[in-house]
């Protein structure tokens, strides 16, 4: 028997930001990153529509941070327009824009207790990559005490494998159900019953 959430949950978008989405980057994770915008708009709107809070938690990295001392390179600087939100998401004013200095939307962003304040019990987490910054997310909501839904359409990883294979790790768990997998239109269902 399918098991229904009764929660208040709150959609955390993650790493949807300019510098991911910028041709002249040539990023392999962009196509797939493009590809759900859609889903995670009409997400957002459901979201909305309920009064649900919706946050939109970017990298905002510092130049010399320990991070990019191995491969990775300079990326989604705070304060640059690359750390922005990218423009094709349905972001509000009223929607709370959240920088974080590293992978998870928790790590010190006070965002635990800005959830806490709403009174929300579940994270639904989408974004990219599914395999670093989305699952960090979904991970630290579960240590804070939330439940957590990591969204399959609405998340992306290059290459599709790796974000397959994510997915197939979480599928069954033994966090289920406080941890699960699911899509978009699986929510809303549970969440709207």
């Amino acid at each position: 028997m399918k098991e229904k959430i009764q929660d208040t949950p709150a959609l955390l978008i993650i790493d949807m930001v300019k510098d991911n989405f910028d041709a002249s980057r040539n990023l392999p994770i962009t196509p797939s990153a493009r590809k759900i915008i859609d889903p995670l708009n009409y997400l957002i709107s459901e979201f909305r529509k309920h009064k649900w809070p919706v946050v939109f938690s970017t990298d905002a990295f510092q130049r010399e941070d320990f991070i990019f001392k191995g491969r990775m390179h300079p990326h989604s600087l705070a304060g640059t327009q690359g750390a922005e939100v990218v423009d094709e998401l349905n972001k509000h004013d009223d929607d709370f824009w959240l920088p974080k200095p590293r992978f998870s939307a928790f790590f010190n962003t006070g965002l635990e207790d800005w959830l806490h304040e709403r009174e929300v019990t579940l994270c639904a987490v989408g974004g990219i990559s599914t395999h670093f910054c989305v699952l960090t997310t979904v991970m630290d909501a579960i240590c804070h005490d939330f439940k957590a839904v990591l969204l399959e359409d609405c998340s992306a990883a290059f290459p599709q494998r790796v974000h397959e294979q994510t997915l197939e790790c979480y599928r069954t768990n033994s966090l289920y159900p406080l941890l699960r997998v699911m899509t978009s239109t699986e929510l809303l269902s549970d969440l709207n019953s």
